[in-house]
């Protein structure tokens, strides 16, 4: 196989995977109705704060014991 014929068959490749990734996000496009992108966004400003409280609170809960019960051992 020449370097020419194996760039064509690379060129075919990448545009059959193109066509079917294309086909695929028209898919997903049609599926998903204004409704799911909706609660989807939801979901993440009700989150997202929840999550940026929770989680340094909890750290700052365990973390100070765990270096007291190290500290311990030396």
């Amino acid at each position: 196989m020449t370097a020419l014929q194996q760039d064509k068959t690379d060129q075919v490749s990448a545009l059959q995977l193109f066509e079917f990734w294309s086909a695929h996000v028209d898919a997903l496009e049609c599926h998903l109705s204004d409704r799911w992108a909706a609660a989807a966004v939801a979901v993440v400003l009700v989150t997202y704060p929840i999550a940026r409280i929770v989680i340094p609170v909890i750290l700052h809960g365990v973390v100070p014991d765990v270096v007291r019960t190290v500290l311990k051992l030396i």
